[in-house]
């Protein structure tokens, strides 16, 4: 089992219902931003990180996702009938994504700065940590109108609270999904346990996030990444 995580599973299986009339005909992960899908900005992030084993999983529109992928090396774990949540449906892609901790990443997200896999990749220490989060200061997260979801000691360790945003991209061993019993779950089940053990560490990201899960956070993500490097 590896330490060193090569594996990266990309959430784009939701109905995408913040976005409103955009997703009654395609997915969210196909939105485009700066004109690429959201998806592919994401994708450029699994490539710069060297990670050689991406996987897609989809429900929602799933055809379309699928043709836009088409020989690209990206496998895809398709959910069917019901769609399972991020964390059955992390369970289910565990065939495609082999053992030992993987990457995941949220497609609804474009961030300016440094890679977040990357900088994930090299704080990981599988002896100390379950999981990593990459987390947001709330003035560094774009177009993000809710509180923050976990506070980091001074060691990085998380627990739940009104600090800092969780940016969706984190790195999290995932043997103990075999013992939720349920089919659909949150990964939230997954770091309870975590959280419990004290394995559960945040990396706060120094540079801009911006959620991109209702339509307003298009045109913010494309005025944030279009400004001038300070």
């Amino acid at each position: 089992m590896r330490n060193t995580p090569d594996a990266v599973m990309l959430f784009a299986a939701g109905f995408g219902t913040r976005m409103g009339a955009l997703t009654r005909t395609r997915p969210k992960p196909l939105i485009e931003v700066a004109g690429r899908p959201l998806l592919d900005h994401a994708l450029d992030l699994v490539e710069q990180a060297g990670l050689s084993r991406p996987v897609v999983n989809t429900h929602y529109l799933a055809d379309q996702i699928a043709a836009h992928l088409a020989g690209r090396g990206v496998a895809i774990s398709h959910e069917a009938p019901d769609i399972l949540e991020t964390g059955g449906g992390l369970r289910h892609a565990l065939p495609k994504l082999g053992a030992g901790p993987v990457f995941t990443l949220n497609t609804d997200a474009i961030w300016r700065g440094p890679n977040p896999l990357k900088l994930l990749e090299e704080a990981w220490d599988a002896r100390a940590m379950d999981a990593l989060l990459v987390t947001i200061p709330a003035e560094n997260a774009v177009g993000h109108p809710g509180g923050g979801d976990f506070i980091l000691d001074g060691a990085g360790r998380l627990s739940r609270g009104p600090g800092q945003i969780y940016a969706g991209a984190q790195i999290i061993k995932t043997e103990a999904l075999a013992d939720i019993p349920d089919r659909a779950f949150s990964l939230n089940l997954l770091w309870d346990r975590m959280l419990q053990d004290g394995r559960m560490y945040g990396l706060s990201y120094p540079g801009q996030w911006c959620d991109v899960g209702h339509p307003e956070g298009i045109a913010q993500a494309e005025e944030m990444i279009g400004q001038p490097d300070v």
